[in-house]
Parts: C-alpha cells; structure tokens; sequence
C-alpha cells in the first residue's frame, strides 16, 4: 500500500496531520507494508525566496487585526499540536519560501531518508526558529539525518529537484488537491485535512481490505 501526503514544511496543520498518520499506522496490522511518500504542495508559493521576518509579524499584516489576533490564533493551533506532543514555538518562526526545502526532501528520498528530512524540517520550522529557505541551515539539517552537508549545499545551488518539486505539484492540481494536508491511499481515497488517527486509520483499513478484496 502507498500513501501519499501532499503537504508543505511550515504548514501546521500538516505537521499535526503527519503525527495522526504515524499514530494511525502504528494500530495498523499491515503497516510493514505501507510506503509512505512525501509530495510537495506550496502554501505560498509567490512567498520571495529571500523573505526574512518573524511569521506573526507577517500574518498580523496579512489577515489584519495586529500581532494580538495573530498570537489568538496561533495560540488556537499550537493546543491542538500540544495534544500531538507537538511544541510549536511560532514567537520565534521565521518566514520564508519552502521551494527549497521541498527541493531537499526530495534528494534525501534518493538517499532513503525522505521521512527522516521531512520530520527534521518540520520540527527546526516549528520549534527551533529555523528559516525554510536558509541553504545553510537546510544543509545543517540534512547533516542532521546522515546526508552531506556539502553535497546538499552543491545540489540546493543547482537546478536539481526543480522538476520534481513541480511535478508534485502537478498532480496535486490533476487530483483537485487545494489544501493540505491531502492523503491519497493508493489512489484510490483521498482524506483532506489533519484528521483524528481513528479516521485516517478506519479508512486506511477500508482501501487495504477493498484491494486484497479485489486481489483474492
């Protein structure tokens, strides 16, 4: 079985959503036999790739209502997080462009750590204040996981991974996906947003047993 997860590394919901599904999984019988692939999706994309800032800051000016309804509403999130063992320390998050980042998973996947670098993005974003589109920091993160840090540095200077990136964000289009997280299990469901484990678990059940159903 293949799940595949359109999400994107500063997206909240989708670090909450990767947590439920690891939950999810854990109760499965068959999880030895599941592959679980990371696809890239932008939030923002138009996001410029030197952005700096701190992220309240940005969506006080970009929702209004100044930093006091922006820290609410991050507030709001990071509870449901909490419930996730999840710490998210949006004072100190830094805006950025996650091109890169995605580009990064993507070379850790041809290393066999996609999950490893996809985990270590998500938790530096959220909870150490690192910047997304920082080259050095995202090479310092895939030394994190086993990757070089120079050669990581070398393939984020190229172009390499670019199509990639676009081709997941292809299908996400193809498959009607506009808002992450977005799970396809062997294309054949589709659950959007971060559902509770139980959910995502009944239905990964559902599309195991329709298709050994359909293979006996």
């Amino acid at each position: 079985m293949r799940i595949e997860v359109w999400s994107d590394v500063v997206c909240p919901w989708c670090y909450i959503g990767k947590r439920r599904l690891e939950s999810a999984l854990a109760k499965f019988e068959h999880a030895d036999e599941v592959e679980v692939v990371w696809r890239s999706f932008e939030l923002d994309p138009d996001t410029p790739a030197d952005a700096t800032g701190d992220l309240v800051g940005h969506l006080a000016a970009k929702y209004g209502g100044g930093r006091e309804a922006a820290e609410s509403m991050m507030d709001r999130v990071a509870e449901v997080a909490r419930g996730e063992d999840l710490h998210y320390r949006f004072d100190i998050a830094q805006r950025g462009n996650t091109f890169d980042a995605h580009r990064l998973i993507h070379f850790a996947a041809d290393h066999g750590l996609q999950g490893e670098m996809k985990e270590r993005v998500m938790e530096a974003y959220f909870t150490e204040g690192a910047a997304p589109n920082d080259r050095p920091t995202l090479a310092k993160l895939a030394a994190d996981v086993g990757l070089d840090a120079d050669e990581t540095l070398a393939t984020l200077a190229s172009d390499r991974y670019v199509d990639e990136v676009r081709t997941d964000e292809a299908m996400a289009r193809e498959l009607g996906v506009n808002g992450v997280p977005f799970f396809v299990i062997d294309r054949a469901y589709g659950v959007s947003g971060a559902q509770d484990a139980d959910r995502l678990l009944e239905v990964i059940r559902e599309a195991w047993t329709e298709s050994h159903s359909t293979l006996s």
